[in-house]
């Protein structure tokens, strides 16, 4: 769960701009469907993960989470991050290849969030 400045705000960026759909919407709280796949949590260093980001680990740069959207092509990966962008959120770091073979982005949700859009491709 987000705890997000503008109820409003933030169901119309993963509503319409990102196009999740809400399956339980009450006055102070919205559930999103996120479609097939599953959910996971990984750990990582907290330095290490603010710099996967290119973000400062103190104050708002990094709050110590972020959110992954894994999909299956680099092109995919080019279309969210776009996508959040049209829909009000900021692009953090553009994709761009990686190290490890994979390619990814990260962007922010109109709260700040952090969320990293990768393929392994």
């Amino acid at each position: 769960m987000l705890g997000v400045e503008d109820l409003a705000r933030s169901k119309k960026f993963y509503g319409e701009g990102l196009g999740c759909v809400a399956d339980q919407d009450y006055p102070n709280f919205v559930r999103f469907d996120l479609g097939d796949g599953s959910s996971s949590l990984a750990i990582y260093e907290r330095e290490a993960a603010a710099q996967d980001a290119g973000v400062s680990s103190e104050g708002s740069g990094y709050r110590g989470v972020s959110f992954h959207y894994i999909v299956e092509s680099r092109e995919t990966v080019d279309e969210l991050v776009a996508q959040a962008a049209a829909a009000g959120g900021a692009v953090v770091k553009k994709p761009e290849a990686s190290q490890w073979g994979g390619y990814f982005g990260y962007f922010s949700d109109p709260d700040g969030y952090l969320w990293k859009v990768a393929s392994t491709s």
